[in-house]
């Protein structure tokens, strides 16, 4: 469908929804059902867009643009635009403009008489409020459904093919889920998931939910930076900055320097390494991990640019390698967790 800005006897021309769809449920249904009775065209911004799979975004945006669209009649599917949508942790402002681009790619107008709609009382409430210049539709969450329990039975393996047909699912998630479940992607994430269930029954009998300290190092030299691939039980094969728990008898700043030096092996002292801090924050998105509430504190160290190159290094310890990445390659798809947030956060990029 090209852009346009035809007069329409819906009360908008089109109207924005935005979610993870992580698998798409009757409830996202409903909302866009809504949407299609009030505007003559509907942008859904698939959100956690571009990342590589986890239990928390397991699914692509191709494949839950699938699940969308199929669970529409041709002529109703070809009035819904799926368009992906990053996650820019720790940058509203990013995250906005992200938003205003994306809706762009569909009409040049952003005063085309545009609403957004989504659910009232859940954390599409305040997406609502974000928008003042757009219109603004609520609808109330169908059942109070939310896609979080039946993601976490599915990867687990506790929901089987025959249990999907009693879930508040339309039938092309049904059809898609059945599918997934015979991948080697399904295998992977089942793993992790049974994983974490593990690490958390570790802390099941604690009075209170734990809050785990970790440590992060970004160290930069020459437009590069120095990151690890993992090599454990969570996210395996991602690309991540080196870092890791905080021991009870350390400094935040020796644990990251610990950190470092024992999953990269960099051959640069640690007074070196202290010369070349520049500063550090404090990363605390509630769900940025899947074993529970993991606070990061990530410290920046910019090392001076030498005739003889960058430091060697060596993966070791948790890390399955340790590498020098050129800024300019850095790559959302293969980055875990939060750490590409942390990196352009730190380094204003």
């Amino acid at each position: 469908m090209t852009k346009s800005s035809k007069t329409s006897a819906k009360p908008y021309r089109y109207l924005v929804f935005i979610g993870r769809f992580q698998p798409f449920h009757l409830g996202h249904k409903a909302v866009i059902d809504a949407a299609l009775e009030k505007a003559d065209e509907v942008i859904v911004l698939i959100g956690s867009a571009n990342e590589p799979r986890s239990l928390r975004n397991p699914f692509t945006t191709k494949e839950r643009e699938q699940m969308i669209l199929d669970a529409y009649s041709t002529d109703n599917a070809k009035r819904i635009h799926c368009v992906a949508l990053p996650d820019t942790l720790y940058n509203d402002t990013r995250w906005l403009k992200n938003v205003q681009t994306a809706v762009l790619s569909i009409t040049d107008n952003l005063n085309d008489n545009i609403g957004i709609i989504g659910y009232l009382k859940d954390r599409s409430s305040y997406y609502l409020a974000l928008f003042p210049h757009w219109g603004a539709e609520s609808v109330a969450n169908y059942q109070n459904l939310s896609a979080t329990p039946l993601r976490k039975a599915y990867l687990l393996g506790q929901k089987s093919i025959d249990d999907l047909n009693d879930e508040p699912i339309p039938d092309s998630t049904k059809q898609f889920l059945t599918q997934f479940a015979k991948t080697n992607d399904f295998k992977t994430l089942n793993d992790e998931a049974r994983f974490v269930e593990d690490y958390k029954r570790q802390w099941q009998t604690a009075p209170y939910p734990p809050i785990f300290a970790t440590v992060d190092a970004v160290v930069v030299q020459s437009g590069h930076i120095l990151l690890v691939e993992r090599g454990g039980d969570l996210g395996k094969g991602q690309w991540a900055l080196p870092g890791g728990f905080l021991n009870p008898n350390e400094a935040l700043i020796d644990a990251c320097l610990r950190e470092l030096i024992e999953e990269t092996q960099i051959k640069v002292s640690e007074n070196e390494l202290k010369q070349a801090y520049e500063r550090q924050l404090t990363f605390d998105d509630p769900d940025r991990s899947p074993l529970g509430r993991v606070i990061t504190q990530a410290f920046y160290f910019e090392l001076a640019s030498k005739e003889k190159g960058l430091p060697n290094i060596q993966g070791s310890d948790d890390a399955a390698r340790a590498f020098w990445l050129p800024l300019a390659k850095l790559d959302s798809k293969k980055m875990f967790q939060d750490h590409l947030a942390i990196i352009q956060k730190l380094l204003g990029i």
